[in-house]
């Protein structure tokens, strides 16, 4: 049995992957973590037949409560204490949160492997997304040029998506993005042109309606490939990667970013395959 402590209980992302935690056999929801419902039995803020407590932060649901992996679907401003804190801890990880850079994954990856805890790191849990960003790691050892449209709600903070970032950086292991035009020879403000991830040009979107959709548009002579990833407006496609990815993390050595990882057997362009034992 597989023992889950999920911080941001009462969050937005929360309902559906709690109740399929709680409905599977080989899961149990021991800990939840919300500042706003601290202290209340994880019964009363799920709904479910769960005998764990909500707590205000990580370390209090690790001293107090059994768990083997932490979920973590907080926000950018918390994301970082939470994984640190469970990771030093020497638990399992699964991040779907944004808000973690470049820097930050090499340090998580380093502590890690120090305390034998594994982590899985997803800009997006949609299987369907994992999909996107393998067809665009494919795409980009043919085609130079590419773009990435971020969209998602008016409401969040942080600019641009993990999502966005992550697939920004996985094509930056395959090739970097040729540009016709460098930015000191631009007629106008800059900050037109997107801001630049990994060498990727990256445009933020933030209007009402949106979840959290990812469009990347690739250019040729004559032709546009354009491949885009829209969700609905539950967190209903982000359950089976989530649960998933708390099967396998005990089999990471380290840090792993991107669903696909655990989805397809060979590694994407541009990636290594695993050693033995990661």
């Amino acid at each position: 049995m597989i023992n889950v402590c999920f911080a941001g209980i009462t969050g937005w992302t929360a309902p559906p992957i709690v109740a399929a935690i709680g409905a599977a056999d080989d899961l149990t929801l021991t800990s939840g973590v919300s500042r706003s419902a601290a202290g209340q039995p994880l019964a009363a803020v799920t709904g479910l037949d769960s005998h764990g407590n909500v707590y205000a932060c990580v370390a209090e649901a690790l001293e107090s409560a059994q768990v083997d992996v932490l979920v973590d679907f907080t926000s950018a401003a918390a994301v970082k204490g939470n994984v640190w804190a469970a990771v030093e801890a020497g638990v399992h990880v699964v991040v779907g949160s944004s808000g973690l850079t470049a820097d930050d994954h090499e340090e998580l990856d380093r502590l890690a492997r120090d305390r034998g805890a594994g982590v899985i790191a997803a800009g997006n849990f949609s299987v369907m997304a994992a999909v996107l960003g393998r067809a665009a790691a494919m795409a980009a050892q043919h085609v130079g040029h590419w773009e990435i449209l971020d969209y998602a709600s008016d409401t969040k903070p942080d600019v641009p998506s993990g999502t966005a970032r992550e697939l920004a950086e996985a094509l930056a292991r395959v090739r970097r993005p040729e540009t016709a035009v460098a930015l000191p020879d631009l007629q106008g403000p800059v900050e037109a042109r997107g801001t630049e991830v990994a060498g990727t040009r990256v445009h933020s979107v933030r209007l009402p309606s949106f979840v959290v959709s990812t469009e990347i548009v690739f250019g040729g002579p004559g032709e546009r490939l354009v491949m885009r990833h829209d969700p609905g407006l539950t967190p209903d496609p982000y359950v089976a990667g989530t649960l998933l990815a708390v099967r396998k993390a005990a089999d990471v050595a380290g840090l792993r970013r991107g669903l696909d990882c655990l989805l397809f057997t060979e590694p994407a362009p541009g990636q290594q395959a695993a050693a033995p034992g990661e």
